[in-house]
């Protein structure tokens, strides 16, 4: 049988100082989406000005 699997995607805000996404936030969310159940997939980042978009995945 197949598996099935649900999809979340998460927008982290670039910091302005950093000129990305905060590490350490970017540390927390990672950290409290894989306690939930969540798998990281994927990150987009298309800039320093650009939020990146955190792609998780977990069983159904």
């Amino acid at each position: 049988m197949s598996k099935r699997w649900q999809y979340l995607t998460v927008e982290m805000s670039p910091s302005l100082l950093k000129g990305g996404p905060d590490p350490e936030k970017l540390q927390a969310e990672l950290t409290k989406q894989g306690n939930l159940g969540w798998e990281l997939v994927n990150m987009v980042h298309y800039g320093q000005l650009s939020p990146a978009v955190l792609i998780f995945k977990k069983e159904q």
